[in-house]
């Protein structure tokens, strides 16, 4: 008979969890966010929290209670070939082209960038990054030890430093809210719920979410019930935390305005912040925690890649791609995190509807069967506002790539789909996509989900 299974397990799983979700960005994000929202905190914190926690929570449910054996599986429900090239595209977004190489640039940039010689920043980057990922390839290279690595030890000594400073603040506050700024004047809700696309967390939970089932696993709980229930326990100790924190570091950028105004971005805000508390000393402080915080989300993101990758390709070793993800990573970091950001948001801006539409098919499987239907037409509807979104984001940055067709389709959904104004124009495509999915007639017999 099975043995009950610890609150020392869960806690352990979820603080592993933890790990990888939080680094540098969910730092930064939250307290500029609080300058920003000053009197409407709590409305922009909660819209902040609905995709920083409500979203990547539900993105680890999914691949438990839908039954699926990771993301891949999950995807392929649509079509075994957009389940590879979805789970490619997602994989190399939040692994080696993007979010690994700013787990190193960003530490960097926010944390060392200020006190070197502007003609020796490169030299000293890339020194730097090649440092980071041979700590983060040498933790990576066991799998089996990843809940010790990053719950037992990195997290917690995060933690430490994190809530030393986050308590002087709390105790000695900086000042009162200011006045809203910006959309948060009359949006502070839908600005804070956008400005949580900025963590990629939603993502992550897709990928995340196999690493957390085989932890489970290892610890001896194999039956489908208890997977499912570990993982949903698991998630809720690590959101909660999460919520938490995200909390006190708003609050600590809401009440500092008054004190040191509002810098460009969260990193500068934190760093102003710690140097306030703590004098020359803060800048140490801050660098150990944004270090901290990358190191251990780069480990978890090295892991999932890396497990995704050997399984895609069993031909190669699990060890032999986290010495490529981390080469790769290291090279792209290199050039530099602005470059990192400005390739990354239409990508971002791509792949989140379809993800977040994936988890939310996934969580309400049981509702109509696991229908192939329901998510290849909610799929496919979604996929024609994301790819304009994608365009849209890119067109931004890189006007010269402007293709005229293209925005006259945007310009018709500006005008005619409900929601796009503010980024949301994928939610009645894909709810009507899942309507006709279901009504769809079909032979297929609908898989049993637990």
């Amino acid at each position: 008979m099975q043995q009950r299974t610890t609150f020392s397990t869960y806690a352990v799983i979820g603080t592993m969890l933890f790990g990888m979700y939080f680094g540098a960005g969910n730092l930064i994000f939250p307290i500029q966010l609080g300058q920003l929202a000053g009197t409407n905190f709590w409305a922009a914190l909660i819209g902040f929290l609905v995709t920083t926690i409500g979203l990547p929570f539900l993105g680890i449910l999914a691949i438990g209670l839908s039954g699926s054996n990771g993301l891949r599986d999950l995807a392929s429900r649509v079509h075994p070939m957009f389940g590879l090239v979805f789970s490619l595209a997602l994989y190399l977004t939040i692994g080696p082209f993007f979010a690994i190489p700013r787990t190193a640039s960003v530490p960097f940039v926010v944390g060392f960038e200020p006190f070197i010689d502007p003609s020796q920043i490169g030299l000293w980057l890339a020194i730097f990054s090649f440092i980071f990922f041979a700590v983060v390839y040498y933790f990576s290279l066991n799998p089996a030890k990843i809940a010790d690595y990053i719950g037992k030890y990195l997290t917690p000594a995060f933690l430490f430093f994190l809530f030393f400073l986050i308590i002087v603040a709390i105790f000695r506050p900086m000042g009162s809210f200011g006045n809203p700024l910006g959309d948060y004047a009359n949006f502070a809700f839908m600005t804070g719920f956008k400005e949580g696309y900025n963590t990629m967390d939603a993502l992550g939970s897709l990928a995340f979410g196999i690493v957390v089932i085989n932890a489970i696993k290892q610890r001896g709980i194999t039956d489908k019930k208890g997977i499912t229930s570990a993982t949903w326990k698991s998630g809720i100790f690590a959101m909660g935390l999460m919520a938490l924190i995200y909390g006190l570091i708003a609050f600590m950028g809401a009440s500092s305005v008054s004190i040191i105004g509002t810098p460009d971005n969260g990193g500068l805000i934190f760093a102003e912040v710690a140097q306030h508390y703590f004098g020359s000393f803060g800048a140490i402080l801050f660098a150990i925690i944004v270090v901290l915080a990358c190191l251990k989300t780069s480990i978890g993101l090295i892991t999932a890649c890396s497990e995704f990758f050997h399984e895609t390709y069993p031909k190669i070793s699990y060890r032999k791609f986290v010495l490529i993800l981390c080469l790769l990573s290291f090279m792209i970091a290199n050039f530099g995190l602005n470059n990192i950001i400005q390739f990354a948001i239409p990508v971002l801006m791509f792949l989140y509807p379809l993800a977040i539409v994936l988890i939310l098919l996934g969580i309400s499987s049981y509702l109509f069967g696991n229908k192939k239907s329901v998510y290849t037409v909610s799929m496919s509807f979604t996929f024609f506002i994301s790819i304009i979104d994608g365009y849209n984001a890119l067109a931004s940055s890189l006007p010269q790539v402007t293709v005229s067709v293209i925005e006259s389709i945007s310009e018709f959904y500006f005008h005619y789909l409900p929601f796009y104004d503010i980024g949301l124009g994928w939610i009645l495509p894909a709810l009507v996509g899942a309507v006709i999915g279901y009504f769809w007639p079909t032979r297929q017999t609908p898989v049993e989900v637990f």
